[in-house]
């Protein structure tokens, strides 16, 4: 196996945190999908594994929004708020992304907070490298223009 999963645990973690809104069921979510990686060993080796994690994910988080009803979602900021300027910026970013398209604002999470790399989302996204760098290009200069 290609992928030492110790060291994507935290990036899968965060990814259906981000997609969830809930440590508890992301959780939840993050053990699920690496059983169901563990357990389908006939596709490791065939494509990307980083790329399949991301596909199993994705897909039991949709699943987890198609079993729940809706209700309003809400962020948590900790108490001891030190840096009020970072806090600040930090939402205000929060808040650009979140006006994204959902494509847009998961892809953006995908690249900077997961690091994911740009060769990788372009085989889960079904595009080329090119089409993909040109899209998140894209995204960024929106970003840059909800933000200021």
């Amino acid at each position: 196996m290609s992928l030492d999963l110790k060291d994507q645990y935290d990036r899968i973690l965060r990814y259906c945190f981000y997609k969830v809104h809930n440590r508890d069921v992301a959780e939840d979510i993050c053990q699920e999908t690496f059983l169901r990686f563990l357990e389908h060993p006939q596709y490791h080796g065939i494509g990307k594994d980083l790329q399949y994690l991301y596909t199993i994910a994705g897909n039991l988080c949709a699943d987890h929004y198609r079993k729940t009803p809706s209700e309003e979602l809400t962020d948590t900021f900790p108490d001891d708020a030190d840096h009020e300027e970072d806090v600040l910026t930090g939402v205000a970013l929060s808040d650009a992304i979140r006006k994204l398209p959902e494509e847009d604002s998961e892809l953006i999470l995908l690249r900077y907070k997961n690091e994911v790399p740009v060769s990788v989302l372009s085989k889960l996204y079904g595009v080329s490298r090119f089409a993909m760098d040109r899209r998140i290009k894209k995204i960024l200069s929106v970003l840059k223009k909800d933000f200021e």
